[in-house]
């Protein structure tokens, strides 16, 4: 009876391990399927951030194309005023035209290096876009054949407008004088417009950073002098996506909570996206960022 007892609980026993070690190989087996998801729904969500920040800057070059329209227009309806023009519109018009253009170069440049950057995978995803950008660029490319030949019929109209006789000749150095004005007023425009929109970045390691004097004892610019020249300088209505080639990383600069993200991409490396440029540098044209 004690045999027959004694093997009935070597068996109850044999039965529960077995019990107890398929369940940890389900449980195992149930994490590691949890981990996978965890990991796609990430790439997943790498990719749809990626793919919104070049959608928004698609949509920002369009704009552009829009307003270099619109500018147009004004300069075509304004040059055939003749000697009723006003230079001072035409003036002001080509140097935002002038602005317009160069701010959408350099964001199809960054959509450009966006795209072949991304991590998405789709081949035909990526085909789309660059097929859209493309399209974008050949737009550009037009509109600047469009405001060259805008150029060439304004400086005519000037040399026409020049030869109209004497009472024109009399009045040509007063005229000279308030262009070169206007044009030096129209530049120093352009210039604090630039500035305005003007910002600096730097990212390396401590290390990296103090032999430049940029960090000094865990703070940023101690000693009050900055080295522009380490620094990457950018338009912050063009560049809203910074890669920082680093799995870890940390803003030492001061910049409004809700204005950016530091996601990983589909390498796990870190990026900087700056959702509200506008309110990101608002506190400090300055963005300084330690990596490891």
């Amino acid at each position: 009876m004690n045999k027959i007892l004694t093997l009935s609980l070597l068996l109850l026993t044999v039965c529960l391990c077995a019990c107890e070690t398929k369940q940890e190989k389900q449980n195992a087996f149930d994490d590691q399927q949890q981990a996978y998801i965890d990991s796609l729904r990430g790439v997943n969500e790498q990719q749809a951030n990626e793919l919104d920040d070049i959608l928004n800057t698609m949509s920002e070059v369009q704009e552009g194309l829009r307003l270099i329209g619109e500018a147009e227009g004004r300069v075509r309806v304004e040059r055939n005023q003749g000697e009723g023009a006003n230079k001072q519109a035409l003036i002001e018009d080509m140097a935002y035209i002038q602005r317009t253009m160069k701010e959408n170069k350099e964001r199809i440049a960054n959509l450009q290096q966006q795209i072949k950057t991304t991590s998405a995978s789709n081949a035909k995803v990526k085909q789309t876009l660059e097929a859209q950008v493309a399209g974008l660029q050949e737009q550009m490319e037009a509109a600047e054949k469009e405001i060259a030949a805008l150029r060439e019929e304004l400086a005519k109209k000037d040399i026409v407008i020049a030869a109209q006789g004497d009472k024109i000749n009399a009045l040509e150095s007063n005229v000279t004088t308030l262009s070169r004005d206007n044009e030096q007023k129209a530049q120093t425009m352009a210039k604090q417009d630039a500035d305005l929109h003007t910002a600096y970045y730097v990212f390396g390691t401590k290390k990296e950073l103090r032999e430049q004097n940029i960090l000094k004892k865990g703070d940023v610019f101690r000693d009050g002098m900055v080295r522009s020249d380490y620094f990457t300088k950018i338009d912050i209505r063009a560049t809203k996506t910074i890669k920082l080639y680093s799995k870890n990383a940390e803003l030492k600069t001061t910049h409004p909570a809700g204005s950016y993200t530091l996601d990983k991409d589909g390498q796990g490396q870190m990026v900087l996206r700056i959702s509200d440029p506008r309110k990101f540098w608002s506190v400090s044209k300055y963005l300084v960022i330690v990596v490891k």
